[in-house]
């Protein structure tokens, strides 16, 4: 079955939806939350084919384009953390008021620590599915930052970028980061979130990729899956022989990723 479009009214905005119906009555009703910047695009493919395969099992799947992406109302260079963390509340009052089966957050990347923040914020039981998830944000910020600096490199005037970026971004300017315009508020809400569990418990699905045969959980993952478990999470991982296709050159897919995920959501 095809996914339906729509707009979802988001205060005085419209975020752009798909909605993917469940093959009979739905067993888990899934929100999708996309990665940063220019890894959305790069794992569209893989978030529609691993979306239409929940549908088929019988999972309401819904996607929203966080303010200011995709072709959500609105400019990158405008949206802030808690806008995004808006989106989720929305599009979440629109999963729970169609679907009564247990919830789950997906995330890919940065769309994970969206994920468990807006549960840890808004009090919400939810399970989670996470992919490739970035567990802090300020690496994963200052990492983004550094492809400015990479750019300034090629050029010759790489010194002081990085102070300069911080020093535009602590003075409430905006600053462009191959060829995104990213705001104060964004950058500051990124900064200041963790993979941190909610307070709910429920289970935990976390899936890796690497190109390296017999490769293992990062440290700094095992670390954060050890936090959640002591929250009380059911917690399922592993490391899966796959492309990194959020960053690919070349638009990749990830079979593996997605018989993995089908397979841990029916044990």
């Amino acid at each position: 079955m095809a996914a339906e479009a729509f707009f979802l009214p988001v205060a005085a905005a419209q975020r752009f939806c798909l909605y993917h119906a469940p093959a009979g009555v739905a067993r888990g009703a899934f929100l999708y939350l996309h990665p940063f910047a220019e890894e959305m695009n790069k794992s569209r493919r893989m978030a529609a084919l691993m979306a239409r395969r929940l549908a088929e099992s019988g999972h309401a799947v819904l996607q929203i384009d966080l303010a200011g992406c995709g072709d959500s109302s609105g400019d990158f260079g405008d949206a802030s953390w808690q806008d995004w963390l808006q989106d989720v509340l929305s599009a979440l009052d629109w999963l729970r008021a169609r679907h009564e089966a247990p919830l789950w957050l997906w995330g890919l990347r940065s769309g994970c620590l969206l994920a468990a923040e807006a549960a840890r914020r808004f009090d919400i039981p939810a399970h989670f599915l996470f992919w490739q998830p970035v567990v802090s944000g300020k690496p994963f910020l200052q990492q983004f930052l550094r492809l400015k600096v990479a750019g300034e490199m090629l050029g010759g005037e790489a010194k002081g970028v990085m102070e300069k970026l911080k020093a535009r971004l602590a003075g409430g300017e905006p600053v462009e980061i191959a060829g995104y315009a990213l705001s104060p508020a964004l950058a500051q809400g990124l900064e200041a979130t963790e993979l941190a569990p909610p307070a709910r418990p429920g289970r935990l699905v976390w899936f890796e990729v690497s190109a390296r045969e017999g490769a293992t959980l990062a440290p700094a993952s095992t670390k954060r899956i050890e936090q959640w478990q002591a929250a009380g999470f059911s917690v399922m991982s592993a490391v899966l022989p796959a492309p990194s296709f959020w960053q690919t050159t070349e638009i990749e897919e990830a079979p593996a990723l997605i018989d993995a995920t089908l397979a841990a959501l029916q044990s």
